[in-house]
């Protein structure tokens, strides 16, 4: 089994390319493909195949699916940094032409751009404030706001530094809120539309990076000065991503880098 390795401000993912779709990918597969001692070490595994491969989507107006899976195997709906990698193998690999086309995910159709610069934006959908809910990390409870960027978000600013968090554990949240897990953000707002976040990724543990997560941030950031379009700068552990809100839609902005291949000796 072919594969590539590539990452997003550090949140890193084997990428699989199975254009005929051919892959059976079983969560335990995946899980051990994601182990960073006894496999090849990510935070998700980005197969790489035609939408028309694949029942669920194949009618969607667009060639290549970004069937993104957890480090714990399980399914997820979108990936913001996973899309920017996505766009960057179909690229590189000359199956997607021009500077700007479109990728279908769990979460909807996606328009991604080749930036002059080297860097990738993807097209992100509108975010959807659906109230607000609260966690715990290390005994101290945040507040924030639930955000649905296709998958579920709590956004939670903290008022503080984020270095001193324990992240190892998973935060307490509401199960009647999130019945099928959240992405917890904590961030702090430091300057104008500018934040320092960390997160924990639904199913995948703390990680350096979440492209959903940041724009998640940056609609919590921008609430908390009364505004709902801007554009942001957000700081995570593995680098900086750029956030742009407007009235119809956001945009998420980072470098995607692909840095080995190779073929793949663990059995399915």
């Amino acid at each position: 089994m072919h594969f590539l390795k590539g990452h997003g401000t550090e949140n890193d993912f084997v990428i699989l390319p199975d254009p005929d779709g051919e892959l059976d990918l079983t969560a335990s597969f995946v899980a051990r493909l994601c182990d960073r001692r006894a496999g090849l070490g990510a935070d998700g595994v980005l197969r790489v195949v035609r939408a028309k491969q694949v029942p669920e989507v194949a009618g969607e107006p667009a060639e290549w699916f970004m069937d993104y899976r957890n480090a714990d195997g399980g399914m997820a709906e979108m990936c913001g940094n996973g899309a920017r990698v996505f766009a960057r193998y179909l690229a590189d690999a000359g199956l997607a032409q021009g500077d700007e086309f479109d990728i279908v995910t769990r979460g909807g159709v996606r328009r991604v751009r080749m930036e002059p610069d080297g860097e990738v934006s993807v097209e992100m959908g509108k975010p959807v404030v659906l109230g607000s809910s609260v966690t715990s990390v290390g005994g101290q409870e945040y507040e924030g706001l639930h955000i649905s960027m296709g998958n579920p978000h709590l956004a939670c600013s903290i008022g503080d530094p984020v270095t001193h968090l324990d992240l190892t554990h998973q935060p307490t949240f509401d199960p009647a809120v999130f019945p099928s897990g959240v992405n917890i953000e904590l961030f702090n707002a430091v300057g104008t539309s500018r934040a320092v976040m960390r997160v924990h990724e639904r199913g995948s543990g703390e990680t350096r990076s979440c492209g959903t997560g940041a724009v998640a941030t940056a609609v919590a950031a921008a609430a908390l000065s009364g505004e709902t379009t801007g554009t942001w700068t957000i700081e995570v552990p593995g680098g900086t991503l750029t956030v742009v809100l407007d009235e119809e839609t956001s945009y998420l902005r980072g470098p995607a880098v692909i840095v080995a291949s190779g073929e793949l000796m663990l059995a399915e």
